[in-house]
């Protein structure tokens, strides 16, 4: 006990000397930077006093431009320096109220004494520069901590391996510069540490997890190997917050080689977006490109369709109308979803290689300048041997050239003669302008009528052209809307599914309404891709997929196409699988890609629910007696059966005055669709108050909200209730899957009501496993 009591004592005196220095590192800085704000002011406010204007000659100009260069570089040099101490002060600010959480004492081989490594947000070093007080977590010598039990132990430095031994390992929990806790442990981390982090209630934002990081998450974080690297992780097993984790260390890792614009995250919705943005800044570090896969589609595809969303594809699915439309555009979501439609795509473009491909006409003023006909004759005129995109950028040039000379022809034409005429006096102002800065004229011929004519003429008719010849060096003389419904006419007859002809006339009557469905987004972009050519991006290093699992095996391949440089990051979760066009449980994420590539790694404990509320959601799915609870307890789920919408609604009010009252503050009601969460939010909303988020662009706050459970995956709540878990609302094996998504959102405590028959795979979970009202 006295040992422990003066261990302690040691401990609190080293967090208050760690204190002081920090005191004294933030002073400096303040002072420097202090001084460099004041520079920065002076040289913009004297800039253009402190250089020499002269532009006399060609010598005394490029002496101007050099003294201009040099004050900038100077201005540039200031600035950067004062960004540099900022973000050191502002990590000095993090430092204070808990310099580190870990400590491990490491003896290298060869060595009599330990290294006490102290493990923190970021580092710190003495007055002098020359020791580490505090070591980053993401330093190489840091591994040690999350990797290693007392015993045996390395590590990896560029180009060496350094072993020793672990003689201690411990953990600390301190708060506002103050030691709360201190434990020694045989353990990765300890159960009392994630006690701690766990136990606290849910936020707007996720929160850094580098102090509760496992061993299997330090394996995806620090993971520099793989080309590919796919995480299959039960809910709340950490997958999102090692992959944030993991962009940290590779900004960290490679300073200098790669930054924060060469890394991209594809989340699955803009909610996601806001509840993740502040991990990485937290961490000290500039937030990663983030966007959606719907919204890189739209971006890519322009003004040509309205594109379907994947909510509202999803909303189509669940309304489970009996139509036969919906039986064929279900089938047509399967087919246009997997790799088989890939290689069908890749054999239609290459027997459009020699036949096939459709044009549209050059049309001016309601006339034919070149028909399709004359486009396609020119295109096949081509050697055969060279590729489709090559051949397209060569009919390209051909098209402007005869466009040039019939541009010259055109001037003569009479509409040229009476837009001339039309012209007003500002017009032609404004022409005279611009033909006088291009030296055609003096102010001396201006007055030449003729001359007048001809370069007005050419002017006018230059204008008129312009938008066709934009066109044309943009392939718009290409036909892609038609080359793709081709595909599913006679072409493709025999190519593919028994409902081939069923599905090719429903993606004509969605094309007819300029409405692209979601299916038919990324088949329709690598069509594209294969005769324009590919839109690659090579710049970004690093892909991240966050809910891998509802992305297509298509739409996976058709990424990994189009960022052929980087190293992509893809997490999921088959159970959450809730899309008709993504993979089911049945699949593993890595078959999309090759094998020697991709390495695969599961998590199957989970951390983010209490031990009872995973043992329940287990029961819900097949083979999840696989998925680990991590030893937090609390309260067993609530089932409560319900006779009516108005008895509904009342316990749910009931029910969420309960939470509150228990300290809950992020309360979801999850309901199934949409449609579902507006009829709930006109009765609930009456009785308390609720935020109905209904639309992926809104952002996370603390408080209730009703949700569909499409919107709350990747978010955790503290606790949830779930709507109505009726046997005819999750029936399927599809709905299994929404249900257990639903369920897993909570952190301490789920509530589920349901009218009439409880649903089927409620009903298979053991009666132990909740409480029954």
């Amino acid at each position: 006990m006295e040992k422990e009591k003066k261990e302690w004592e040691q401990e609190q005196s080293r967090v208050e000397a760690i204190l002081t220095e920090l005191d004294k590192k933030q002073k400096k800085l303040e002072t420097s930077a202090g001084g460099l704000k004041h520079d920065i002011i002076g040289i913009r406010k004297n800039f253009w006093e402190d250089v020499t204007v002269n532009m006399d000659d060609a010598h005394e100009a490029a002496e101007t431009f050099s003294s201009i260069k040099q004050q900038a570089e100077i201005l540039s040099e200031r600035e950067r320096s004062h960004r540099h101490i900022y973000r050191q002060i502002q990590n000095i600010k993090k430092l204070r109220a808990s310099p580190y959480f870990g400590r491990v004492d490491f003896i290298e081989q060869g060595d009599q004494k330990p290294e006490q490594v102290y493990i923190g947000l970021t580092s710190c070093m003495d007055e002098n520069e020359e020791r580490f007080l505090v070591y980053d977590w993401r330093a190489p010598i840091s591994s040690l901590y999350y990797n290693y039990s007392p015993g045996k132990a390395e590590y990896e430095v560029p180009g060496e391996t350094i072993e020793g031994e672990i003689v201690l390992k411990r953990q600390f929990i301190i708060k506002n510069g103050t030691l709360k806790a201190m434990f020694n442990t045989d353990m990765t981390i300890g159960d009392e540490m994630l006690q701690e982090v766990l136990s606290s209630h849910s936020n707007t934002q996720m929160k850094n997890i580098v102090s509760t990081i496992q061993k299997e998450q330090n394996q995806i974080i620090r993971n520099e190997i793989s080309k590919y690297l796919i995480v299959q992780g039960a809910a709340g097993s950490g997958k999102t917050s090692a992959a944030l984790q993991r962009v940290a260390y590779l900004l960290y890792r490679w300073r200098g080689v790669i930054d924060a614009r060469q890394i991209v995250l594809f989340s699955p919705n803009f909610l996601f977006n806001s509840y993740v943005s502040a991990v990485l800044p937290e961490l000290g570090e500039d937030n990663m490109e983030q966007t959606t896969f719907q919204e890189y589609i739209e971006h890519r595809l322009g003004r040509k369709f309205q594109c379907e969303s994947p909510f509202e594809q999803l909303e189509y699915c669940l309304s489970e109308t009996e139509e036969k439309t919906a039986a064929t555009r279900l089938a047509g979501i399967q087919f246009k979803s997997d790799l088989a439609f890939q290689g069908l795509i890749d054999r239609y473009v290459n027997w459009l290689s020699s036949e096939g491909i459709l044009f549209k006409n050059v049309v001016f003023r309601e006339e034919k300048l070149i028909t399709k006909e004359q486009i396609r004759t020119y295109f096949y005129s081509l050697e055969q041997s060279i590729s489709i995109p090559n051949r397209m950028e060569l009919t390209a040039e051909w098209l402007l050239l005869e466009i040039g000379k019939m541009e010259k022809k055109e001037r003569r034409k009479d509409w040229v003669i009476q837009d001339i005429e039309l012209l007003d006096k500002e017009e032609f102002l404004e022409a005279y302008k611009k033909l006088q800065t291009r030296e055609q004229f003096s102010e001396h011929t201006f007055n030449d009528h003729q001359r007048e004519q001809q370069l007005l003429a050419a002017m006018i008719v230059k204008k008129a052209f312009k938008p066709i010849k934009h066109a044309i060096k943009q392939l718009a003389f290409i036909d892609i809307k038609q080359l793709y419904l081709q595909m599913f006419s006679d072409w493709g007859d025999n190519a593919a599914t028994g409902q081939w002809e069923a599905i090719g006339k429903l993606t004509r009557a969605s094309f007819a309404q300029h409405l692209l469905h979601y299916e038919d987004a990324a088949p329709f972009l690598y069509m594209q891709d294969s005769i324009e050519g590919r839109k690659q991006n090579t710049q970004i290093k690093h892909l991240f997929i966050d809910e891998a699992q509802d992305y297509s095996a298509f739409q996976l391949a058709y990424l990994r196409s189009l960022f052929p440089a980087a190293r992509m990051t893809i997490l999921g979760d088959i159970n959450q699988s809730i899309y008709a066009h993504a993979m089911n449980g049945a699949q593993r994420m890595d078959a999309c890609f090759e094998e020697n590539a991709a390495e695969y790694i599961r998590l199957m404990r989970t951390y983010r629910s209490t031990r009872q509320i995973v043992e329940f959601t287990k029961g819900l799915l097949v083979d999840g007696a696989e998925i680990e609870p991590f030893n937090r307890n609390g309260e067993k789920p609530i089932l409560q059966k319900t006779e009516g919408r108005a008895e509904l609604h009342a316990k749910i009010k009931d029910t969420i005055q309960h939470f509150k009252k228990n300290g809950h503050e992020t309360i979801a009601v999850i309901c199934k669709t949409v449609q579902e969460c507006r009829q709930a939010h006109n009765e609930i909303s009456k009785y308390t108050d609720i935020r109905l988020i209904d639309k992926e662009n809104q952002t996370f706050q603390k408080g209730v909200c009703l949700i569909p459970v499409y919107l709350a995956k990747g978010i955790e709540f503290d606790a949830v209730i779930v709507y109505n878990a009726s046997g005819e609302q999750y029936k399927n094996e599809y709905n299994r899957r929404l249900l257990y998504t639903a369920c897993t959102r909570a952190m301490h405590a789920v509530t589920i009501f349901y009218l009439g028959e409880a649903s089927p795979f409620l009903q298979a979970v053991p009666s132990h496993l909740y409480e029954g009202k």
